[in-house]
């Protein structure tokens, strides 16, 4: 009897195994399981396989990967995991990237599709791996796969105006531009010196403007980096420049955040859509003063196209919306006479501005109505911000002289990259000085040197 007693107690337990667990916990378990963990345990056992090739274990991530519904799933009359598997063999290899991208890409659509049916008319179909790989072929260098994957979904858009990354616009300024197709794209990459080994991902008709994407880490750039090139503003340092010396304003350290983000503001309203048109100005919240019944908002926008590095030139472009609440006493009519603006920079340097009217109109608010007006600064350092009010008068009593507060609002600089490259070709270049100190330009025709840039190549007659 104690023998039998010591032989059982020394008896080793048998070994846990998840195999020796009913049905039902396993397949809990498996249904916290990446789609690579899936795959894995099918190749433990038959029983394991027959587990994870459970049907509904594979819906989570045929929605996660590929968006798919349950509406495709019944068009195409196949099962989950069949449908996984044939989109894996398809784009597999933008796994981590497809489902980001064809949200964005859908909810551009989506919200588009009512407001710009012009814009959204202009996307291309998608294209084939087979003609992704020609595009590295044939400039010799390897495409990001969330690049790519862009392409699997929207082959970009037809050179048209208005184009879909957004729109800007001045009294003689205007750009507006189109998301690049890959063979558009291809044919404008770039090898020579200063901006090697570039491919344009945007490009404007009007201005030749493009946004870059660097496909290797050359010349003080990071891999996917995309930027704009620094333009040089005066003529004689075009001279003196060493052409190969590209400053750069970074708009995005990838394909996916830069695409994603821009779609993320416009969906969300962050960027206005006026006449058909997306316009990158950018809102605080917070930039709202209300003075009585007049409530006064600011949204601005950096116009990299007309500000440089060397020298430095920081060009700023603000909207402003005036409006009357509708529940005003109709007596409370009122027009604008002047302005008042105190412009501070980084430096904490002020400059003082006032003058009639805005934009040379003298506005009439009465209840409900609202007026709104684009103007534009410089800056001679890299941010700044402005502060001021109108004066009104009101029309049924003209003796009557009230001020309105325009909110702060704080303009900054994207991040730049300065070039590495000597800038001057030879030691006799002149050092050109400028007067750049900040300047509300809204009396625009006395102050030309604010655009004193080469006209763009075309004009388009819708302004703000």
């Amino acid at each position: 009897m104690a023998a039998a007693a010591a032989a059982a107690l020394g008896a080793e337990e048998p070994e846990l195994s998840l195999e020796l667990l009913p049905t039902d916990p396993l397949l809990l378990i498996f249904s916290f399981l990446d789609y690579r963990d899936l795959v894995s345990c099918s190749c433990v056992s038959r029983r394991l396989n027959q587990l994870s090739n459970h049907d509904p274990l594979w819906r989570r991530h045929c929605k996660k990967y590929w968006l798919l519904s349950e509406t495709e799933k019944t068009q195409k009359n196949k099962s989950w995991i069949s449908l996984f598997k044939e989109t894996y063999i398809d784009l597999g290899r933008y796994i981590q990237h497809y489902a980001t991208l064809k949200k964005a890409w859908d909810d551009l659509e989506r919200y588009l599709g009512q407001r710009c049916p012009r814009m959204i008319g202009s996307l291309k179909d998608s294209v084939e791996e087979r003609e992704l790989d020609a595009v590295e072929a044939q400039i010799g260098c390897k495409l990001p796969n969330d690049y790519r994957c862009s392409f699997r979904i929207h082959n970009g858009q037809k050179l048209v105006v208005p184009g879909l990354m957004g729109s800007m616009a001045l009294s003689n300024h205007y750009r507006s531009e189109d998301l690049l197709d890959i063979d558009t794209a291809a044919g404008g990459f770039l090898q020579r010196q200063g901006l090697r080994q570039c491919l344009p991902l945007t490009f404007c008709i009007h201005t030749g403007l493009s946004q870059y994407m660097a496909l290797e880490s050359v010349e003080g750039r990071n891999k996917y980096e995309i930027f704009y090139q620094c333009p040089v503003p005066d003529l004689q340092d075009q001279m003196a420049r060493n052409p190969s010396a590209i400053d750069m304003f970074i708009t995005g350290a990838s394909y996916s955040e830069w695409f994603t983000s821009y779609v993320h503001n416009v969906v969300t309203g962050g960027y206005p859509i006026i006449r058909d048109q997306i316009f990158r100005y950018v809102h605080d919240k917070g930039c709202v003063a209300t003075t009585g019944d007049i409530t006064v908002s600011v949204s601005t926008s950096f116009l990299p196209e007309l500000s440089s590095v060397h020298p430095p030139h920081y060009f700023f472009t603000y909207r402003i919306r005036i409006e009357m609440s509708k529940d005003a006493l109709p007596e409370k009519t009122c027009q604008l006479d002047s302005r008042y603006w105190r412009i501070t920079n980084a430096k904490g340097e002020i400059e003082e501005v006032q003058g009639p009217g805005v934009v040379g109109e003298f506005p009439i608010l009465s209840p409900g109505r609202v007026y709104e007006y684009t103007s534009c600064t410089t800056f001679s350092t890299t941010s700044g911000y402005m502060e001021g009010h109108y004066t009104f008068h009101l029309l049924y009593y003209k003796d009557r002289i009230f001020n309105v507060a325009i909110p702060r609002f704080h303009m900054v600089c994207p991040t730049f990259k300065v070039s590495t490259t000597p800038r001057e070709t030879h030691n006799e270049c002149a050092v050109i000085e400028e007067d750049e100190e900040s300047t509300d330009s809204e009396n625009f025709e006395d102050q030309p040197r604010l655009l004193d840039f080469s006209p763009p190549t075309g004009h388009c007659p819708r302004h703000t």
